[in-house]
């Protein structure tokens, strides 16, 4: 149904559709087309190829892409995956270790801001292949500001992963850190590039950029912004993803304007029609006029503007994808790879992110919480690390206290024969282990805070 529904519709519209940058998967309900073409490419086929992420770009990008992924089967040499050393004290010597790269290297650093719990952390943990920042269904469980470290051949990626953005109202109304106010908005300073991810599933995230999206790309329109479409698998209805994308762009992609035209659908026992919706490009924009936004703050008039406004018409590209999907994101980070420029690494190519070894154990751990517990108990619980040391045989033992504000709430954590706090030390140290490269025995005791 969706590749029925889609295929009418970039057929329809003359857009260009091009080989797959990876294999695609049998049954696959994804695709990948570019923007801006006045006839579809046959090439000896008829019909379009579709791959595991939609990618609506422009052609003179597609052109470096395919080069870059050609470009890749020659003198490429592998390097062992990246982990985080269990000792702070070799993660701090990784950290401060020379870069290793290559006499060509290039550099991206990428932020990945959105509103809370639209799917950021996740995304950057298949970016970088291993679960190093904690995810969770509720919102707020990135509190702080931290990066991952992906390196391929001669490129180095830097992804900004952040707290999702949100007003100073809700971090007093639920007691949160202040640095879920500051540290987006720094992290986007460091970047060339802007991805903003959005819950496509979600009824109404899908239909309107977060405001305080907004204002971030307001205030930086000279960086580069893409937008990704995360959580496809979701939607139902997946001609509703090309509607969501005209209102989140303002009918704007790369320039281009677009346009998605709903038509009546005739009753079941009637005929369908040729398409449900129609996709336009008009070749005749370029670009928007006149770019009006502050290269810092916004004053009063541009606020209330911005208020009114549903999306960005400034977005370079968009991407329709899983970050559950390994395939999917594979196109996202080829993405990257090819927009990096010439320039010199910040890290040792060793380096998968600059969090702690204790900083992993406590989000990982706060995650399980925020999993398994319910309403505002996890947001109440602290951390404290007693023990950390490598057992007899080469094991890493790891004892954490958890301290509760409330009797309640401390019952609710160990559970029914200590099984709720038995199951969360148990799945908590399965992904240590990951992260680390080794076993670990992570220990749980619960106690009643003063």
């Amino acid at each position: 149904m969706y590749l029925r529904a889609i295929s009418r519709v970039v057929r329809d519209a003359g857009v260009r559709c091009t080989r797959p940058l990876v294999s695609p998967r049998q049954g696959s309900a994804s695709w990948f087309l570019t923007a801006g073409s006045s006839a579809c490419s046959r090439g000896g086929r008829n019909g379009f190829i579709f791959t595991p992420a939609c990618f609506i770009t422009s052609e003179a990008f597609l052109n470096r892409l395919m080069k870059g992924k050609a470009a890749e089967a020659d003198g490429s040499f592998y390097r062992l995956p990246a982990s985080v050393p269990p000792d702070s004290g070799e993660q701090l010597s990784l950290l401060l270790r020379p870069p290793d790269q290559p006499d060509n290297s290039k550099v991206l650093k990428v932020a990945i801001l959105g509103a809370p719990n639209a799917g950021k952390s996740t995304l950057t943990n298949q970016l970088l292949r291993t679960k190093v920042f904690a995810v969770s269904k509720k919102v707020h469980t990135t509190r702080a500001r931290a990066l991952g470290v992906l390196t391929e051949d001669d490129t180095q990626i830097i992804l900004l992963d952040t707290p999702g953005l949100t007003t100073p109202s809700k971090v007093k109304r639920h007691q949160l850190e202040k640095s879920l106010l500051v540290d987006p908005w720094n992290t986007v300073k460091e970047a060339d590039l802007m991805v903003v991810v959005v819950d496509v599933a979600d009824r109404w995230m899908s239909r309107t950029l977060d405001f305080e999206v907004l204002k971030c790309l307001a205030q930086h329109p000279d960086i580069p912004a893409v937008l990704v479409l995360n959580k496809v698998d979701l939607v139902k209805l997946k001609d509703k993803l090309l509607e969501s994308t005209v209102e989140l762009t303002c009918g704007v992609v790369n320039g281009r304007r677009m346009r998605v035209r709903p038509v009546i659908k005739p009753p079941l026992a009637e005929k369908r029609p040729e398409r449900d919706s129609e996709l336009s490009l008009d070749e005749d924009i370029a670009g928007l006029e006149g770019s009006s936004e502050p290269k810092s703050t916004l004053n009063k008039e541009q606020l209330k503007a911005l208020r009114s406004q549903q999306g960005w018409p400034h977005f370079k590209d968009v991407f329709m994808l899983s970050s559950l999907d390994k395939e999917d994101v594979e196109t996202l980070k080829s993405y990257f790879m090819v927009a990096a420029k010439p320039g010199s690494w910040q890290y040792h190519s060793e380096v998968l992110t600059d969090q702690s070894p204790e900083e992993v154990c406590t989000n990982i751990i706060r995650e399980k919480l925020l999993e398994y517990l319910p309403q505002e108990v996890p947001y109440s619980m602290t951390q404290a690390i007693e023990l950390w040391y490598d057992g007899e045989n080469g094991e890493l033992e790891i004892s954490v206290k958890l301290y509760a504000k409330k009797e309640s709430h401390m019952s609710m954590v160990i559970g029914p024969a200590g099984q709720m706090v038995a199951r969360i030390a148990r799945e908590a140290g399965a992904d240590l282990s990951q992260v680390y490269l080794r076993d670990v025995r992570l220990k749980l005791s619960v106690k009643l805070s003063k």
